[in-house]
């Protein structure tokens, strides 16, 4: 049996093209993601808008939990309407919806818009990660998908920079309105450059579109799927991920990723706070967050390397294990050096770890339903993200912060044993079930 034209050599420069496009909207993705645990201790110092430390995690729940809604939505509907009108339409949500944060008037206005830019940023990550993945090289795609999750980190590093550069008083307002760059620079990049995903253009019948993409970057067309589904068929690609054996991988998948998005979110949202509370000073707590968006882009790139040689599965175990140790040690108080130590490795394996979860879902699956995979095992994820920052709120406020550090550490743990049990096979293991579906290169 012939290798899927999916796993076949594709054109460098397309690869290239898609990826670096698809990298830059990712960047402003974590960007907006991290800008608000990088601003929380300004906004809690001067009480901006009237937040108080209790209210601080449900704001940040707010966003992750608009983050669910479009992360659900978007895995279905990039595979009715396409890959690039989704990623258009995400990065303009969340950037406007910043704009409504810069100029809020009260603490309800503020929460509205980081639950609108959560629809945006939910959607937009699994998308991106469906695209490149669909572009990946033959055997590389967990370093590709690993690459682009490094967009995350350095978005994250930059809000730390925001955060420093935005200590004044009324100055958060200022760190949401450089959020709204995106509009400017990266959906105008998008919409002229992006190509369509070429899965997508073959499965809806318009192969001739198709076929002069692939003739313009000199790539092979990937085969069509056997059957498509009707349009009044929809979900069945996600029916699908339940049939034939595979709804005990798919709830375990679920789960992983709901505690890996707890620990991602609820560290990301109240690092800053929790290391403050901890007696280091504002200017290292946000440093801190800087250091492990550090580590998160090394981490991304050896996970992803080692990943396509080893297994997604395997790395991810290996990762979240580590990561459980590295959470619980940051609720001990080092010597400052140790503690930049520390929170480095923490992100060299926390962010890695759950970028490997989606890096192994989308080489487990068939290309009909692979944004669908992909988005729900993120969706379903998101509510471990909008229960992340709620816990790390009520904690802080209870001024329990190294208990945070704690329960997060068990997350970790919990997601050890879920990706254990889904099969620590190795990228050449998976049991080849048609051509459509050989595409487990990331184990």
């Amino acid at each position: 049996m012939s290798p899927s034209p999916d796993l076949r050599a594709r054109g460098t420069g397309l690869a290239t093209l898609v990826v670096g496009l698809c990298w830059l909207v990712v960047l402003f993705d974590g960007l907006d993601m991290f800008v608000y645990g990088s601003v929380l201790p300004n906004m809690l110092a001067e009480h901006a808008l009237g937040l108080q430390p209790s209210q601080a995690g449900d704001l940040g729940s707010y966003a992750t939990f608009g983050m669910l809604i479009g992360a659900l939505s978007a895995g279905t509907v990039t595979d009715w309407i396409g890959r690039k009108k989704v990623i258009i339409t995400c990065t303009a949500v969340f950037s406007l919806a910043s704009a409504l944060c810069a100029v809020a008037p009260s603490l309800g206005v503020f929460g509205l818009g980081r639950f609108i830019a959560g629809l945006g940023l939910g959607g937009l990550l699994p998308t991106t990660i469906t695209m490149v993945a669909e572009y990946a090289p033959r055997g590389r795609r967990a370093l590709i998908v690993g690459t682009l999750m490094t967009a995350h980190q350095a978005g994250g590093i930059l809000a730390g920079f925001v955060g420093l550069w935005t200590t004044g008083a009324g100055q958060w307002r200022v760190a949401y309105w450089i959020c709204v760059v995106p509009l400017l620079i990266g959906v105008p990049l998008i919409a002229k450059y992006l190509p369509e995903s070429l899965n997508f253009l073959v499965a809806q019948g318009r192969t001739r579109e198709a076929r002069e993409l692939a003739e313009r970057y000199d790539v092979e067309l990937p085969a069509p799927a056997a059957e498509r589904p009707a349009a009044g068929d929809r979900w069945s690609a996600v029916v699908a991920l339940f049939r034939g054996g595979l709804w005990r991988t798919t709830l375990l998948f679920w789960l992983a990723s709901f505690c890996g998005l707890l620990l991602v979110y609820g560290v990301s949202n109240w690092l800053p706070t929790m290391m403050r509370g901890a007696g280091y000073e504002l200017g290292s707590s946000l440093s801190f967050v800087i250091v492990i968006n550090l580590g998160g882009i090394a981490g991304m790139l050896i996970a992803g390397r080692f990943s396509d040689h080893f297994g997604g599965a395997r790395v991810a175990t290996v990762w979240f294990a580590a990561t459980a140790l590295g959470v619980y040690l940051l609720g001990i108080h080092m010597a400052l050096p140790l503690t930049y130590v520390v929170v480095f490795l923490t992100g060299l394996f926390l962010f890695s770890a759950q970028a490997m979860i989606y890096a192994t879902v989308a080489g487990r699956s068939s290309d009909d339903n692979r944004a669908t995979a992909v988005g729900w095992v993120s969706g379903i994820g998101r509510f471990g993200a909008v229960f992340g920052p709620w816990l790390g709120g009520q904690l802080v406020a209870a001024k329990s912060e190294s208990w945070g550090f704690t329960a997060f550490a068990i997350a970790a743990v919990l997601a050890t044993v879920f990706v254990a049990l889904t099969g620590l096979r190795g990228p050449q293991q998976t049991p080849q079930r048609d051509a459509a579906q050989q595409l487990t290169t990331t184990g």
